[in-house]
């Protein structure tokens, strides 16, 4: 007799058990099997929102420099919550703000009735200059995303190597020795040639972007930067970053530009870039 009151005992203990987790469920508004269901939901929520602490990053962006452009390639390594160590390639030219682009001499009508001209050329302008770029730098977290539509902000120094590259322009004239071939010329040849490079009268149009690659000299020097980094994606893995800052170089010789300014050795100008990529853990 004990032993079927405690078996029934047993059984109201077990029902009031199962009635109280029902009730929670309909309180919280889901049935088991759709509390079930929300469990990835609610992870992949925490993923969204929780603090980036992946170990490596690679990324590609593109700068638009106030004395130029860049692109550039990034591989990062995390060392603590708040700082990464990264590492940077980059590919630049320098223009000067003075440059100023013509174009070419009109060569005629063709059969369809269109116009057609001499490649454009930029007047006074004395060499191409490029620079490649290798650096090492550090970001240091500043503010994090509060949930997943929020901005994770870092500052951030580098400095590096950089290998300037100065490729002559060339332009098309008419020779002033005859006044009627076409001759390509760069400034510096002689004094004849140097009077028609500047002589907007015998340019007929631009040497083109393949002439003068024989002939590059290079200019080592070194480059730092700082500024801010802001990073919206809504992913912690993803990369989608824009970032504003300043740049200097100094290089070890003279830089001409263009003929009508004097050339110079350090550079400094502000910039914006955008940048995309995607985080990982290293494998164990």
């Amino acid at each position: 007799m004990k032993k079927l009151h405690l078996f029934l005992l047993l059984l109201v203990v077990a029902g009031g058990l199962k009635a109280q987790d029902n009730t929670s469920s309909v309180k919280s508004g889901l049935q088991p099997r759709e509390q079930k269901k929300s469990k990835p939901v609610t992870t992949l929520k925490a993923q969204e929102e929780l603090e980036n602490v992946y170990e490596r990053e690679f990324s590609v962006g593109a700068r638009l420099n106030s004395d130029g452009w860049s692109g550039f390639l990034e591989k990062g390594y995390r060392s603590s919550r708040t700082k990464v160590t990264f590492f940077q390639f980059e590919f630049a030219e320098k223009k000067d703000p003075k440059e100023d682009k013509k174009s070419g001499a009109i060569k005629g009508v063709d059969q369809y009735g269109f116009v057609y001209s001499e490649k454009p050329y930029i007047y006074g302008k004395q060499n191409n200059f490029y620079q490649v770029k290798i650096g090492i730098g550090q970001q240091r977290l500043i503010g994090g995303k509060a949930n997943k539509n929020g901005v994770l902000v870092n500052a951030f120094y580098y400095g590096g190597l950089s290998i300037g590259l100065l490729k002559p322009y060339y332009v098309n004239v008419l020779d002033p020795n005859d006044g009627v071939t076409v001759k390509t010329i760069k400034y510096g040849e002689s004094t004849i040639y140097n009077q028609a490079f500047l002589n907007r009268d015998k340019i007929i149009g631009g040497g083109g972007f393949g002439k003068g690659w024989g002939e590059v000299s290079v200019a080592p020097g070194v480059h730092a930067k700082t500024g801010l980094r802001f990073d919206w994606a809504r992913f912690n893995e993803v990369v989608s970053a824009l970032e504003v800052g300043v740049n200097a170089e100094y290089y070890t010789k003279d830089v001409a530009i263009m003929v009508n300014n004097d050339p110079k050795k350090f550079f400094f100008n502000a910039y914006i870039a955008l940048q995309f990529g995607k985080r990982w853990n290293k494998k164990k």
